[in-house]
């Protein structure tokens, strides 16, 4: 859904300001900087295009990137097992952001030059360890130093973090930062599935403020993991999301809280709730039953509950997020309760949010069910409204 929207603004905004790549790594949050973001890219960029209705999906093609969009995302995450039950948790996620409209940015010689950038964030939670590290590394997309494909196969990049097709519904994702390091092989076992109104996913009242959203939510994956030198075997599941779009939240809105989950019975369930400022939940949250045959579902804002039953105070940013869920789609008779593997799963990164492997129990239609899962958390450590 739009979660994925903030992360890299702030930071791609410096590179259009000229700003050095070593500099970005530096708070973000001080008065001159502010300043300067607010300057480079209007509050309604316009020039871009713009979702507005169900689109007509094209794969592998919409696997890949499109640049005619000012935001587009990658996002990958699982729960993997070892054979003895050590529990691991991984994020990996590519955004493109562009500069300038395609079509206002004239054609330069130079291989460097690029109206696209790219960041990526890299996260594991070791359950047993009761570790979680998080990464972030941000590139232009040009040089190969990043970038992303459709054609002849899908492949998103940044240095040496990427995901690459190898098959027609295999793929290979890789990662390595300060010690740890992923190594999957991700079979697609439903399909794209696409969110929303056959892929239109409204955000809010204003046209335009939507995106085209799909996932890949049951990817089983297997690889390795290694930690401080020891490696580990692991199968489990991945999740993907892909979103783009030309979009922001509407006004009034300060957060999400957004949850992907994989049941044991084969199917998944994606809700999110939009948070406004006055303690509401918007109207235009929504969600998608998968079954296990990959059906869908769809879900409106009235149809399901997030019910908070328990709280967990950041003791780096302060904040306090949510840290326990009842769950419930009561037409559906889905009554699930999640809880997060590891309360610390805080990103600090250049901006703050918390996302995290949680596990599940409950039942589907009166019958028991177990499970894994992610869930996104934003806006806790401060509306993400001035993001944007």
């Amino acid at each position: 859904m739009i979660k994925r929207l903030p992360y890299i603004f702030s930071l791609v905004l410096l590179v259009a300001a000229g700003w050095g790549v070593t500099r970005l790594f530096q708070p973000v949050g001080s008065a001159p900087a502010q300043a300067k973001l607010a300057s480079v890219i209007p509050e309604n960029p316009q020039g871009y295009e713009r979702a507005t209705g169900p689109r007509n999906f094209q794969f592998p093609q919409d696997y890949g990137p499109h640049p005619n969009f000012q935001t587009e995302w990658w996002y990958y995450t699982g729960n993997l097992n070892t054979a003895s039950g050590r529990h691991f948790g991984y994020q990996l996620t590519f955004f493109r952001r562009a500069l300038l409209p395609v079509q206002s940015v004239a054609k330069r010689s130079s291989d460097w030059a690029t109206n696209q950038v790219y960041l990526a964030h890299f996260a594991l939670t070791d359950v047993a360890d009761g570790r979680f590290q998080s990464f972030e590394k941000l590139e232009r997309g040009a040089a190969g130093l990043a970038g992303a494909q459709g054609t002849p196969s899908f492949k998103v990049w940044l240095e040496d973090w990427s995901v690459e097709q190898t098959g027609p519904t295999a793929y290979r994702l890789q990662a390595s930062q300060n010690g740890l390091s992923i190594d999957f092989e991700l079979t697609d076992l439903t399909g794209p599935v696409l969110q929303g109104d056959h892929g239109y996913s409204q955000k809010g009242p204003e046209p335009g403020n939507a995106s085209y959203y799909f996932s890949q939510p049951r990817l089983a994956t297997q690889g390795t993991i290694q930690v401080n030198n020891q490696n580990f075997s692991v199968t489990g599941l991945s999740w993907m999301d892909h979103e783009f779009s030309t979009s922001a939240l509407s006004q009034g809105e300060v957060g999400w809280d957004w949850f992907g989950l994989q049941l044991s019975d084969g199917s998944e369930l994606m809700v999110y709730d939009i948070r406004r400022s006055d303690g509401s939940i918007d109207p235009y949250s929504s969600g998608t039953w998968i079954l296990p045959d990959a059906s869908t579902h769809s879900l409106k804002q009235t149809d399901f509950t997030l019910q908070v039953e328990g709280t967990w105070h950041s003791p780096h940013s302060g904040a306090t997020y949510p840290a326990k869920w009842k769950v419930s789609v009561p037409s559906l008779g889905i009554s699930l309760k999640v809880t997060p593997y590891l309360a610390d799963q805080e990103n600090n990164l250049s901006f703050v949010y918390w996302e995290g492997a949680v596990q599940i129990v409950g039942t589907v239609g009166g019958v028991p069910v177990t499970g894994s899962g992610y869930v996104e958390l934003t806006g806790y450590a401060g509306s993400i409204a001035g993001e944007f």
